[in-house]
C-alpha cells in the first residue's frame, strides 16, 4: 500500500524545520560522538550517527524483510528497536547529514525532499505489511536508541489504543473536482454584444453578470461537495478533510472542491465502493467529478501527537 497524498509528492511550500514527533521529546541537537555506541560502530568511519524513526508497531517485520528495504541515503540497514511491548522500525543515519541545518536545507530542496519522503514511506510500508502501524512524521530523529525507545515506551498505553483503532482498517482518499463541462454554461452574450464598446455600461453589466454566475456555480459546487462528504461519513469509521490542492498540483484545469480521507473497515470496502458509485449516479451531484483511491496506510488517522499523553511521560533528547 502507498500513501494517498503528500508522499512522495513534495509540497510547494518550504518544509518546516524537523522536529521530534513524540510528546515530551525536545528537538535533537548535534550529538556528541559515543552517545549511541552501537550506532557509532555501525557508521564508523563515517562519523557519529543518530536514530531515525519510521513507524511504531507491535508486529515488527522480520530482519530479512527489512534487509531488502532501502532507507535514507547514507544510513545503515533498517532494523527493529524494542520499546517496552512495542517495536520501532529505525535506521542509523549520519548525524552530520541529518543535523538540524543540513536536514532543513535538504527538506527545502524539492528533489531531496522527494527522495527523503520516498525512503520514509518505504520504511513505514515495510512495517505495515505485518500489522497496524503508527507512522511517524518525516525526519523523526533521536540522539540514541535509548532515548528513542524511552520516548515511545512512555506513551505505550496511548500507542496501543491507537493501534487497536487502526487494526483491520485502511484509508481511502476521495478527491472531488468541478467537472470540465457541468452543463451550466455562462450566460450567452446579449444580441449585438460584439459591437458594444469595451468601456460601455453594457459591457460592464455583462461582465458583472458573468462574475455573479461563476460565483454562484462555484458556491453551488462547493455545497454539493460538502453534502457528498457528509453522505460518505455515514459509511466510515472516521473522516478528515485536508486542504484542497491547487490546479498546479492536481494538473487539472478545474478547481478541487474536496480533498478528504476516510477510515474504512476492511470488511466494509465493498459497501463504501457502492456508496461512491451511488453518489456518482445521483443527479444531485451533477457537475462533480469524484475520484477515489485506496486502500492506503492510514496516515491521516495515525497521529500519535493527537493521542492522550501517558502520565509522567517526559524524555530528554
Amino acid at each position: 500500500m502507498s500513501r494517498p497524498q503528500d508522499v512522495p509528492r513534495a509540497p510547494l511550500r518550504p518544509a518546516p524545520e524537523p522536529r521530534a514527533a513524540v510528546t515530551g521529546q525536545r528537538e535533537p541537537e548535534p550529538p556528541a560522538t559515543g552517545r549511541n555506541p552501537r550506532a557509532r560502530e555501525a557508521q564508523d568511519p563515517a562519523g557519529p550517527a543518530v536514530t531515525y524513526l519510521f513507524a511504531v508497531t507491535r508486529t515488527p517485520p522480520p530482519d530479512d524483510v527489512l534487509a531488502g528495504v532501502a532507507g535514507q541515503d547514507g544510513g545503515g540497514p533498517l532494523r527493529v528497536l524494542r520499546a517496552g511491548s512495542l517495536a520501532l522500525v529505525v535506521q542509523d543515519v549520519p548525524a552530520e547529514a541529518f543535523g538540524k541545518e543540513a536536514l532543513t536545507q535538504r527538506l527545502n530542496d524539492r528533489y531531496q525532499l522527494e527522495r527523503c519522503a520516498r525512503a520514509h514511506h518505504r520504511g513505514v510500508q515495510a512495517a505495515a505489511g505485518h500489522g497496524p502501524v503508527v507512522p511517524l512524521p518525516l525526519a523523526t530523529l533521536y540522539l540514541s536508541d535509548r532515548n528513542a525507545a524511552e520516548a515511545v515506551a512512555c506513551r505505550e498505553t496511548a500507542v496501543h489504543t491507537l493501534l487497536d483503532r487502526l487494526r483491520g482498517r485502511t484509508e481511502w482518499a476521495v478527491k472531488v473536482h468541478a467537472a470540465e463541462h457541468d452543463g451550466d454554461p455562462s450566460p450567452a452574450p446579449e444580441a449585438g454584444a460584439e459591437n458594444a464598446a469595451p468601456g460601455g455600461r453594457a459591457y460592464l453589466t455583462r461582465a458583472s453578470t458573468r462574475q455573479r454566475a461563476q460565483r454562484a456555480r462555484r458556491e453551488g459546487a462547493l455545497a454539493r461537495a460538502h453534502a457528498l462528504d457528509l453522505e460518505l461519513r455515514r459509511h466510515v469509521v472516521a473522516a478528515t478533510r485536508h486542504r484542497t490542492q491547487s490546479e498546479q498540483l492536481t494538473g487539472r484545469s478545474t478547481p478541487q472542491l474536496l480533498n478528504a480521507a476516510y477510515l474504512v473497515d476492511d470488511g466494509q470496502r465493498a459497501a463504501f465502493g457502492r456508496a461512491l458509485d451511488g453518489l456518482r449516479a445521483d443527479e444531485r451531484y451533477r457537475g462533480l467529478e469524484i475520484d477515489e483511491s485506496g486502500p492506503w496506510i492510514p496516515y491521516s488517522f495515525a497521529q500519535l501527537d493527537e493521542a492522550p499523553d501517558d502520565s509522567e511521560c517526559g524524555v530528554g533528547a
